[in-house]
This record gives structure tokens, C-alpha cells and sequence, in this order.
């Protein structure tokens, strides 16, 4: 599949990349990655970036502006997603022809020209690796990205799933000269006051008696705190993180443009991902989520995490 991809890739003119909505840093990593080398690669190639974009990584660059006619004879590739429902911008169903670079465990319901390896644990690993073994040069600009999706999907190389190949890889891409210190400066600094709101959310969780911890943050939350949806869904789950009794911990907050309620799930030693699949949802061993309709149905997420731990 692979050589296919690259045959590809050959003969289109137009190559447009998408990745997944509500975009974390592997996601955009990947995305921005690919095509900047892909433009240092082809630069008579029109190759482009679309999808929403959070405050979170504006630090990254802009996407481009797309006209829905550039898509008729495009190529487009999606990164760090395979189900339908969560890749942004839906014109993607628009190209001549699609193919899905992703790591996580999810069957694609969008095509069959799938590159998958669960054993990475970012899709930036997976595409840096691809990418290498090709002769592709990879500019600094690009394998900053890529050292960013790496550096926030390994939790600065600290989850179980990291290895060996994760940090050669990354090892390459500080010589292929990414700049580690814009990404630790932009990902690991923050604002006083951000520091002030991640302490209040601290003092704010929930536990079962299993060893669940959850928070549920309903609309009102963006009253007392204006900040972007990401913020919080995606910025506050790791303040349950590193806790001894903890195994297993949930961040649910209420999307008020959608009308749904994002869960976020992380565990510690402990699969949850077909609990995220149950609901819809997705992702990785120990790191996943799903999209749900109601409280009633957060109620009953909570409880299925705590019959998983009760047995």
C-alpha cells in the first residue's frame, strides 16, 4: 500500500491533506509534516493543508484556503484518522481518490487504501519512518512537526508504548534539525492563568470507589472559563493523571456548538479502548475517547470503567 501511495503521489498535481477535527499535535504534526516535505520534494505539486484549527497550536502556522473545485482532481491523503465522523472537512469525499495514514485501532469506514500500524505510538513516527526509508529529505520545518506529534503522543517519552524505534526516530529528526526547544516553549510553558485554571479543575474531580476519576464539565464551564473547547476537553484530562489509586481517569465536557459531550479517557496499565469503541468512540490502548449524547450516557460510560476494574 504503501508503494501505491507514492505511485500516486506521482501523478497528481493536486495533493490535499486532512487529518481529524479538534486537531492534537500529532494529528498536525503529521499533517504539516508530510506536506512541507512533499513541497520540498515536488514544488510544481499544488499541495495543501485543510481543517479546523485550535488557539492551542496557532503557534504552528495557518491552514491554507481550499476552493471546493480544487478537490475534483486531487489526491488527498488523511493522517491520525480512519473513521469517517471525525475528519475534518468533509469535502475530502470530493477527491479523485483518498488514502488514510493512521495508528490507531479503528477499521476505516472511508476507504481501503489504509497504511496502519498500531505499534507506533504516533503517526508522526509512522510517517517519519515511511518517509526516511523512501530517501525523502525532510526540511527542519517539517521535522519539527513531526518531533512535536512524537514528543505529545509518547507523553514526552514516558507511556508504555514508547520504544526503542520511537526514540531513534526522534533522534533523526534533531539531526534532520527539528527545534525542540519551540516545541517545549509552545507545548510545556503556560500563562499564570492557565496555570490557575489547571489548579482549580485539580481540586475539582470526582472518584469511585473502583478508582474512577472523571470530570464533567457542563456548558457553564466556559462562562467561568472563556477559553477554547480544546482547552478543557483535551487540557484538562491529565490533571487526574499520576495518581496511585487512579487507574483510570475521564475528562466530559459539553460542546455547545455540537450539542454532544466529548469524552476523553486515559488509563494507566489497563485497556479501555473497546469501552471507547462501545460508545462509537476510539483510539489507543491506554489514550481514547468517544463523542456522547447525553449525561445519562456519561453516567453509564463511568460504570462500565468501574465493572473493568471490579474484575
Amino acid at each position: 500500500m504503501i508503494e501505491k501511495l507514492f505511485k500516486k503521489i506521482e501523478e497528481y498535481d493536486t495533493i490535499i491533506l486532512h487529518r481529524h477535527s479538534r486537531p492534537d499535535l500529532d494529528a498536525l504534526g503529521s499533517q504539516r509534516g508530510l506536506a512541507l516535505t512533499l513541497r520540498e520534494a515536488y514544488p510544481s505539486k499544488k499541495i495543501y493543508m485543510v481543517g479546523d484549527m485550535s488557539t492551542r497550536y496557532a503557534f504552528l502556522g495557518a491552514m491554507d484556503e481550499v476552493k471546493d473545485d480544487a478537490y475534483l482532481n486531487a489526491l488527498v491523503i488523511i493522517t491520525d484518522v480512519s473513521v469517517s465522523t471525525m475528519v475534518s472537512d468533509e469535502r475530502y469525499k470530493n477527491a479523485k481518490e483518498v488514502f488514510i495514514i493512521d495508528h490507531h485501532k479503528n477499521a476505516s469506514d472511508i476507504t481501503t487504501n489504509v497504511i496502519s500500524d498500531t505499534s507506533k505510538i504516533a503517526v508522526c513516527e509512522l510517517i517519519t519512518k515511511i518517509l526516511l526509508d523512501r530517501g525523502f529529505v525532510i526540511p527542519p520545518y517539517a521535522a519539527t512537526s513531526f518531533f512535536g506529534g512524537i514528543v505529545t503522543d509518547s507523553g514526552r517519552f514516558q507511556y508504555g508504548e514508547t520504544t526503542g524505534d520511537t526514540l531513534r526516530i526522534a533522534g533523526m529528526l534533531l539531526d534532520l534539525g527539528a527545534d525542540k526547544e519551540f516545541i517545549y516553549k509552545n507545548i510545556y510553558t503556560e500563562s499564570l492563568q492557565d496555570r490557575l485554571m489547571k489548579n482549580w479543575f485539580g481540586t475539582q474531580f470526582k472518584t469511585t470507589s473502583a478508582g474512577v476519576a472523571y470530570l464533567k464539565n457542563d456548558k457553564d464551564i466556559f462562562e467561568k472559563f472563556p477559553v477554547d473547547f480544546f482547552n478543557i476537553s483535551r487540557g484538562m484530562v491529565g490533571v487526574m493523571a499520576g495518581i496511585a489509586e487512579i487507574p483510570i481517569w475521564c475528562n466530559f465536557t459539553y460542546d455547545i456548538e455540537n450539542d454532544v459531550i466529548i469524552g476523553e479517557f486515559r488509563s494507566r496499565d489497563i485497556s479501555i479502548v473497546d469501552i471507547a469503541k462501545k460508545y462509537g468512540g476510539g483510539g489507543h490502548d491506554l489514550a481514547c475517547g468517544a463523542t456522547l449524547h447525553s449525561w445519562d450516557e456519561v453516567d453509564q460510560v463511568i460504570e462500565d470503567f468501574n465493572t473493568l476494574l471490579r474484575n
